[in-house]
């Protein structure tokens, strides 16, 4: 496994990070403590969560995510050797996060209340990497790129960046938080916050997490550079497309159990020329003699500006095939093949 550093802190993280938003819904306490074990024994030292999970989010199972984590950091020990992320919801207009019934706002009060129930729920007096999960600006759609721009008008209750940086500077005063992160962020907000940092003294963001995959690539077009040059590296999340690039979706197939399956929550990767880019790159990892999750992990591994690839799975079986990926490098032949098929259907999945 691959230690990397955290922005421009003194932790180094694993390359390969767990992801844990099935842990409460598609896993029990003890199939999400059996992953966490798993993983601690390939090497990974880092578990990303959020006070949203599990996923599909709702008021009866939300937070059930960061509880199984503290059942298992209380029974295992070790917490100075865990680096654990969680997450704060931006705006949204979802009200069973916040004890008055507010919809979500990145605001102090918000934030504070927010901090001390993962907290409690993780059964820790710290959290090591604490995200805003997305923005409270009113942006195009969460999580995603459109490929066609349209920007809504600011909310008239917007809050300003600085008001949100400054929140979060109180935490790390406090002890409470290390270090602060982005998601879903555009390179307009990144650079937004790391200048208000600068101007005010406030904490710098160390990561941004945002979607990354071969059929999501369109993290390279404006916030690569700030990754790079601005030490906030990216933590992927669904290097895998959340599934269809492991192939079991190809042909219309609903595999028992998946996500595509349970949940009707995939529309990012069922747009037009997806399945053709997903069948390509399937097939392509197949000649190559690689399990298609692994080249999709690998791929995302291996790019400059990331930290780390965050992994997530539902059996035992999916999260071994995964972490076989940390020890993967792509020849230059094989990234080639996949950049001709980048090419020649670019970015389907935004």
């Amino acid at each position: 496994m691959q230690y990397r550093r955290l922005g421009r802190t003194d932790l180094k993280v694993s390359a390969v990070c767990l992801g844990t938003m099935t842990f409460g819904e598609q896993n029990s306490e003890a199939d999400g403590h059996a992953q966490m074990d798993r993983a601690r024994d390939a090497g990974v030292n880092f578990l990303d969560a959020a006070e949203l999970y599990p996923v599909a989010p709702k008021a009866e199972t939300q937070g059930r995510t960061e509880e199984i984590i503290g059942t298992w950091l209380k029974s295992r020990g070790r917490r100075a050797e865990t680096i654990v992320a969680t997450k704060v919801v931006g705006r949204t207009a979802m009200t069973w996060f916040r004890q008055d019934g507010s919809t979500g706002r990145l605001d102090r009060r918000q934030i504070d209340e927010a901090v001390e129930n993962s907290l409690r729920r993780l059964q820790t007096d710290y959290i090591d990497l604490y995200q805003l999960h997305w923005p409270d600006r009113n942006v195009p759609r969460f999580g995603s790129n459109p490929t066609i721009w349209s920007t809504p008008e600011p909310a008239a209750d917007e809050v300003p960046i600085e008001e949100t940086l400054e929140a979060l500077a109180a935490l790390v005063a406090s002890g409470k938080v290390r270090h602060v992160g982005l998601l879903n962020e555009s390179a307009w907000g990144t650079m937004r916050f790391l200048a208000a940092a600068e101007r005010l003294g406030l904490p710098r963001v160390v990561s941004i997490q945002n979607a990354y995959s071969l059929v999501n690539r369109t993290f390279e077009v404006g916030l690569a550079e700030v990754a790079l040059r601005e030490d906030v590296g990216l933590l992927a999340y669904s290097p895998l497309a959340q599934g269809f690039l492991t192939g079991k979706y190809l042909d219309g197939a609903r595999p028992a159990g998946a996500r595509r399956t349970l949940f009707n929550r995939q529309q990012r990767y069922e747009g037009p020329h997806a399945e053709e880019a997903i069948a390509a790159y399937v097939a392509l990892a197949r000649e190559a003699g690689l399990d298609p999750a692994v080249m999709a992990i690998a791929f995302s591994l291996t790019r400059p500006f990331t930290t780390a690839t965050i992994i997530g799975a539902t059996t035992m079986a999916q999260l071994e095939t995964d972490l076989t990926a940390a020890d993967v490098a792509l020849s230059p032949e094989l990234e080639a093949k996949i950049d001709a098929i980048h090419r020649r259907v670019m970015n389907p999945c935004p």
